[in-house]
C-alpha cells in the first residue's frame, strides 16, 4: 500500500426532499449566488421551483446562468467569470449533473485568476484560490459532487481537458433520489457506465496489499451491477436510485484510491472521442474500457482474474487461467450492452478517419495510464480494438 493523504470536507445531504434545504445550506456561505444549470428539464420537472423557493426563503439573492451541455464548453464557462465579476458574486449554485458541476468548478477557479481559465486545464497554472460551490444533484453519473475533478471542453480545437484541486471540492451536496426518476433510460446507462468506470479506474493497478480498497470497488461495482437493471425496470424504485446515487458519489469521492496508484488512461482516451463527436461521456467509456482491458490485462493478470471472479463470479479455470481474466472483460462488455449502451465506434457512427488524430491529441504531453504506460501507437491499438 502506498502512502496517502484523505480528507473530504463535501457535506452530503442525501433524502426524499432534501432539495428544499439549499437555502439554508447556501446561507451558510453567501446571500448571493449563480444559479447555474443545464436545459429545461429542472423546470418541466419541478426541481428548478423548489430550488428558487428555498433560496427566496432565505434571503438568497439569485443571479442564472443556464445553458450547460454535455461535455460543458469553454465558452459559457467564461460568460459565467464575466457574469460573477460584474455582478460581485461570490458563491455558485450547480443544480445538475456532471456538466453543470464540473461548469460551476470552472467559473469557479476562473473569476478570482487574472489570465485566461483554460491555463488551468492545459496544465499551465495551478489552481491557488476559487470561489465556493454547492450542489443540487440531478444525474449520478460524474461523482463531480464531492470530488476534485472538473472537466472542460474548448471548442476552438475539440480538447476535452480536465483539472483536479481541492480547492473545487464542493462545499455541499444535495442527493435526492427522487429527482432521477425521470430521467430516460439512456442516462441513467450512461451514468453507470461513467460510476464504474470510476472505479476500474483505480481497481485497476499494480499496487499490492491493498486488499480492504479492491474489497470496496468490488462492493460498489456490484452494487450498480444489481441496482441498474432494477431501475431500467422500475424507473421509480426509490431504493435501487438510492444505492446508484449514493455508489456515484463513493466511486470518486477519492476513498477508494487510496493507498493505490490510479490509472486514468481510458478517461484520457475517452475524451478525445466526446471532445470530437460530442458523444456522451458514459457511452465513450462502455466503448473504451473493455478495448482497454483487452489490450493491457496480460501487465498483471492476476488483477484481471480477480477481477472476473469477485465482481462476475466467473469460475475459475485451472486449466487455462487466462480464460477466466477474458471471460471477466467479457462480461464487462456484455453488461454494458446489456443496458443499452454501444460497446463498438461502430454502434456510435464513428468512423476511423480521425483516431490518429485522437490517438496524437490523446498523448500530446507524454504517455498515459499507470497500470501501462500507454504511447501514441498503445492508444491508436486500443482505439482500432474498440472500432
Amino acid at each position: 500500500m502506498e502512502n496517502f493523504s484523505f480528507q473530504n470536507a463535501t457535506k452530503i445531504i442525501f433524502g426524499r426532499e432534501t432539495e428544499k434545504q439549499v437555502g439554508k445550506e447556501t446561507t451558510e456561505f453567501s446571500n448571493k449566488v449563480l444559479l447555474h444549470y443545464g436545459g429545461g428539464s429542472i423546470k418541466k420537472y419541478g426541481v428548478y421551483d423548489k430550488i428558487i423557493n428555498s433560496l427566496n426563503e432565505a434571503g438568497v439573492e439569485v443571479i442564472e446562468l443556464g445553458g450547460v451541455q454535455p461535455n460543458p464548453r469553454l465558452s459559457l464557462v467564461k460568460e459565467g467569470i464575466e457574469i460573477c465579476r460584474k455582478k460581485d458574486i461570490d458563491f455558485i449554485l450547480a443544480v445538475g449533473g456532471g456538466s453543470v458541476i464540473d461548469s460551476a468548478k470552472a467559473i469557479a477557479v476562473g473569476v478570482p485568476y487574472e489570465g485566461d481559465v483554460w491555463d488551468f486545464y492545459m496544465g499551465k497554472k495551478e489552481v491557488k484560490e476559487a470561489l465556493p460551490i454547492g450542489v443540487v444533484l440531478t444525474i449520478p453519473a460524474a461523482g463531480s459532487e464531492s470530488s476534485v475533478g472538473s472537466v472542460i471542453t474548448k471548442e476552438e480545437g475539440e480538447y476535452k481537458r480536465s483539472i483536479g484541486s481541492n480547492l473545487i471540492r464542493p462545499k455541499f451536496a444535495i442527493l435526492n433520489p427522487e429527482i432521477t426518476f425521470t430521467l430516460p433510460d439512456y442516462q441513467t446507462a450512461c451514468g453507470a457506465a461513467d460510476i464504474m468506470a470510476h472505479i476500474m479506474e483505480r481497481y485497476f493497478t499494480n499496487t499490492d496489499n491493498v486488499d480492504l480498497t479492491d474489497r470496496l470497488c468490488e462492493g460498489t461495482l456490484k452494487t450498480i451491477i444489481k441496482n441498474i437493471p432494477i431501475i431500467l425496470d422500475e424507473s421509480k424504485n426509490y431504493e435501487a436510485r438510492s444505492e446508484v446515487m449514493w455508489a456515484s458519489t463513493i466511486a470518486h469521492n477519492g476513498l477508494l484510491g487510496t493507498g493505490r496508484i490510479e490509472d486514468w488512461a481510458s478517461h484520457d482516451i475517452e475524451h478525445e472521442i466526446s471532445g470530437i463527436y460530442d458523444v456522451a461521456h458514459g457511452a465513450g467509456l462502455a466503448t473504451v474500457f473493455p478495448a482497454w482491458m483487452k489490450y493491457v490485462y496480460k501487465e498483471n493478470m492476476n488483477k484481471f482474474i480477480q477481477f472476473a471472479i469477485r465482481v462476475w463470479n466467473v469460475e475459475f479455470d485451472f486449466d487455462n487461467p487466462e480464460r477466466t481474466a477474458l471471460e471477466g472483460i467479457q462480461r464487462t462488455k456484455d453488461f454494458f450492452s446489456s443496458i443499452g449502451l454501444p460497446v463498438t465506434l461502430e454502434e456510435m457512427d464513428i468512423s476511423d478517419d480521425r483516431v490518429e488524430e485522437m490517438a496524437e491529441k490523446c498523448t500530446e504531453n507524454g504517455p498515459v495510464g499507470n497500470f501501462k504506460k500507454l504511447n501514441k501507437g498503445d492508444v491508436l491499438s486500443i482505439y482500432k480494438l474498440a472500432k
